[in-house]
């Protein structure tokens, strides 16, 4: 621990849950151990001190995204205000008029963009289709203007990053790779279930979640589904599916669960439809496979090539067919040698430069940069 670095730091979130991988285990876990007094403000949770981080708990009756974007966020910034701490990091877009609020009230404050919103826009059906482009270019207007009044912005990707840096000079990719203390335990003593391969995470039809139902119907296969369906009627939808008789769904799962499935998979999906944001996301699921030795199947998207490719950790298909998913699941079932030599390859890479250590360094040292530079 660096005992020079007691500055008081303030995590903020409206909308993910107190302990929020990256925010919480990744973040702020490791912004404590280097020495710093962290808070994290969260909605619908007990307040009380984890791993050297005080978490402060809001009660939100908010209802709706639209109530939490206007009342929760309200509650998460007075509180903020209540905290007076010397560094404000904040992680969800709603929160981008408060960040400029404590920025205009002289306070250090960072950005921490999970995702490119303005393309997720273009891809919201619950947004009419005429109103997308106006909204997203709103939105990154909007951005843009925050950003060059705070301290700096992180985010999770290049291409995120490169369009901050037209607006704001300190800006840091901070990948979110996975823990290595986490999957070190399942490296020594998970073994791999035969046939059977996995997907846990959003359940929405922009995942490739139906497609890879419908590759089900011709694999001597199991597919270990789990995860929260959104909207709910879309489970209703892959039931009816002939390869649904061939899903184990689990529904909604703790992180050791989680872990669990993952390394003891023979295969591990991540065909997401090729929508304007996943093109260039960098896929946490991805890197949790190559940590545990499970082969990728992967959409065949370039960036995602060049990952795999270089690794030697898997193989590309067309996410929006089901028949290629089904010959890519086959093919890694089927050649056990060169599976195991894919998923030994996957945990090499991981140790070398796709894991949060690597990360941890960039946010420290980005830190310590806002702390001594910024004004």
């Amino acid at each position: 621990m660096n005992q020079t670095n007691k500055f008081k730091v303030a995590h903020l979130t409206s909308a993910h849950p107190p302990t929020d991988i990256r925010i919480f285990h990744k973040q702020c876990v490791s912004l404590s151990k280097e020495g710093y007094d962290v808070y994290l403000i969260a909605t619908n949770c007990k307040s009380q001190r984890l791993n050297g981080v005080q978490i402060i708990g809001i009660e939100s009756k908010s209802k709706g995204r639209f109530n939490r974007m206007i009342r929760t966020t309200h509650e998460v910034y007075k509180k903020a205000l209540e905290l007076d701490a010397d560094l404000y990091h904040f992680h969800d877009p709603e929160l981008l008029p408060y960040g400029l609020k404590l920025a205009r009230k002289g306070k250090k404050v960072i950005y921490d963009a999970h995702e490119d919103l303005p393309k997720q826009i273009m891809d919201k059906h619950w947004i009419p289709a005429v109103f997308r482009g106006i909204i997203s270019r709103l939105f990154r207007f909007f951005e843009g203007y925050v950003a060059h009044r705070i301290a700096g912005v992180i985010s999770v990707n290049g291409p995120i990053c490169d369009r901050f840096k037209k607006h704001q000079l300190r800006v840091v990719q901070i990948a979110n790779y996975p823990l290595m203390n986490e999957v070190l335990p399942l490296n020594k003593n998970a073994t791999k279930i035969p046939g059977q391969i996995c997907y846990v995470g959003g359940l929405f039809p922009t995942r490739g979640i139906k497609e890879m139902v419908q590759a089900m119907e011709t694999l001597d296969a199991r597919l270990i589904l789990a995860g929260k369906f959104v909207p709910s009627s879309f489970e209703n939808e892959l039931r009816t599916l002939k390869g649904w008789e061939k899903v184990d769904f689990r529904g909604y799962i703790d992180r050791e669960e989680i872990m669990q499935i993952v390394a003891t998979s023979e295969v591990g999906l991540v065909t997401l439809h090729p929508t304007r944001s996943y093109l260039e996301a960098l896929p946490i699921k991805m890197f949790e496979y190559m940590s545990v030795g499970t082969p990728v199947l992967a959409s065949d998207f370039p960036l995602w090539r060049g990952i795999i490719d270089d690794a030697k950790c898997g193989i590309c298909v067309d996410p929006m067919d089901p028949s290629a998913i089904a010959k890519g699941i086959e093919f890694l079932l089927l050649d056990q040698v060169r599976s195991t030599i894919m998923g030994e390859n996957g945990k090499k890479a991981f140790s070398e430069k796709y894991h949060w250590a690597i990360e941890e360094k960039k946010l420290v040292s980005f830190y310590k940069s806002i702390m001594e530079h910024a004004g």
